[in-house]
C-alpha cells in the first residue's frame, strides 16, 4: 500500500525534493540520503532496462515490475512514472491498482497521445482534455487509499501554449487530480505563472539540459511549487561516470585517475552486511552441531 508520509507531507507545505532512480543501484543509495520521496523516472527505466528510448516503448508490464523492485527494496516514499496509464480507460484502472499495489505513493498519468515521448523533446501531441478528466476520474475511483496520490501532468504547454495549459490544469484538478503537473514551460516567468494560477500542490519538473529553467530549492519553494523532481540526475550522472572511467581503461589500460565508489561501502549498499551476518551465524553452527 502507499506509504502516507507523502501525503502528509505536502499537506503539511514540507517542500519534496525527489531524485530521480531508474534501477536498483540508484535506489539504494538515494534511499540512504534522507529524502523525502524518490522519482521512478520512465526515461531511466527505458534507458537502464530495455535501452530504448522513453518513447512509448517501456510496457506496462516493465514499468510495474521495475516500480515493485524499487519500492519493496527501499523505505522512502516512491512516486512513480505511469505515462498515459498505458492505454484507454482500462488501462488506467489496471494501471492505477498494479502501482498501488506495488507500494507507490503516487502515480504520475499525462496527457499525451499514445505512444508517449519524453516530455522535453519535440513533437509530442495531447489528447483532448475531456478524455484526460476521465482518465483523472477513473484513477481515482480505482484507487483504494487517498494515500495514493494521482498527479496529473499536461504536456500541452510546448505545442499549444501556457493559456492552454493553464486551463487544462484547471480541468485536470477539479476532476480530482491531487497534484498538478505542467509539464516543460520554458522560462522562470511561466513557473511562476503556473504557481499563481493553480490553487492545488505542484511539481516542478527540473531536468538537466531540458526545456524549463532548473531552479533551487528555496526558489520554488518560494514560488509555490510542492514537489521538485530531478528525474535525470541520477543517469546523467551516471551515464558520464561510466564514461570517463571506460574511457579512461581504453585509453590507457588503467584506471587510476577516475573517481570511484568505496568498494566496501558499495558492498554496503547493496547489502552484503546481511550476508556476512547470516555467514557467521551459519558457520558457526556448521563448525558446533551440537548448537
Amino acid at each position: 500500500m502507499a506509504d502516507p508520509r507523502l501525503r502528509h507531507a505536502i499537506e503539511a507545505r514540507e517542500f519534496v525534493l525527489a531524485p530521480g532512480v531508474y534501477d536498483m543501484i540508484s535506489a539504494l543509495i538515494a534511499n540512504r540520503l534522507g529524502f523525502t520521496a524518490l522519482y521512478m523516472t520512465g526515461y531511466g527505466v527505458s534507458a537502464s532496462h530495455l535501452g530504448l528510448p522513453d518513447a512509448g516503448l517501456a510496457t506496462y508490464s516493465d514499468m510495474v515490475s521495475r516500480v515493485t523492485q524499487i519500492v519493496s527494496g527501499t523505505s522512502t516514499p516512491v512516486i512513480a512514472d505511469g505515462d498515459t496509464g498505458y492505454g484507454g480507460l482500462l488501462n488506467v484502472r489496471h494501471t492505477v491498482r498494479g502501482y498501488e499495489a506495488a507500494g507507490v505513493s503516487a502515480i504520475q498519468i499525462e496527457d499525451q497521445e499514445f505512444p508517449k515521448k519524453c516530455g522535453h523533446t519535440l513533437g509530442r501531441k495531447v489528447i483532448p482534455a475531456e478524455d484526460m478528466v476521465n482518465k483523472i476520474k477513473v484513477a481515482n475511483d480505482s484507487r483504494s487509499s487517498a494515500d495514493f496520490l494521482i498527479i496529473a501532468r499536461t504536456d500541452s504547454r510546448t505545442a499549444l501554449g501556457l493559456d492552454e495549459a493553464l486551463r487544462r490544469a484547471d480541468m485536470y484538478a477539479e476532476a480530482g487530480a491531487d497534484v498538478i503537473f505542467v509539464e516543460s514551460p520554458e522560462s522562470e516567468a511561466e513557473l511562476v505563472e503556473i504557481a499563481r494560477h493553480c490553487d492545488k500542490p505542484l511539481i516542478a519538473n527540473m531536468v538537466s539540459g531540458g526545456r524549463t529553467p532548473v531552479l533551487p530549492v528555496n526558489r520554488l519553494a518560494e514560488i509555490g511549487y510542492s514537489i521538485a523532481i530531478h528525474p535525470g540526475l541520477g543517469f546523467l550522472a551516471a551515464g558520464q561516470a561510466l564514461q570517463n572511467a571506460y574511457a579512461e581503461l581504453l585509453d590507457t589500460g588503467n584506471v587510476t585517475a577516475s573517481p570511484l565508489h568505496d568498494f566496501d561501502e558499495f558492498c554496503r549498499v547493496v547489502g552484503f552486511e546481511d550476508i556476512w551476518d547470516f555467514d557467521r551465524r551459519w558457520t558457526a553452527r556448521d563448525s558446533n552441531p551440537a548448537e
